[in-house]
């Protein structure tokens, strides 16, 4: 459940709050909400919580019980650069 919150920040803050936002394609809120997350994560020693985008993205990809991920990056990016 969402709610409104309401804070008094330093404008230029703000401002480069917005822009690393918008450079990011996320929304503001999203980018504080996930900062909060992390910090109390961190504060009562639980391990990092998933954020929602990773919720929403988590296992649209399957892999082959038989493939290795690792080696096919390493391929990939040798093709890349060649």
């Amino acid at each position: 459940m969402n709610t409104k919150l309401t804070l008094n920040l330093n404008k230029e803050i703000i401002r480069k709050a917005k822009d690393y936002a918008k450079e990011h394609n996320i929304s503001l809120s999203f980018l504080i909400e996930n900062y909060l997350q992390k910090i109390i994560s961190d504060y009562k020693g639980e391990s990092i919580s998933k954020g929602s985008i990773v919720n929403e993205l988590s296992g649209i990809i399957k892999l082959d019980s038989g493939s290795d991920y690792q080696e096919d990056y390493i391929e990939y990016l040798t093709e890349k650069y060649k």
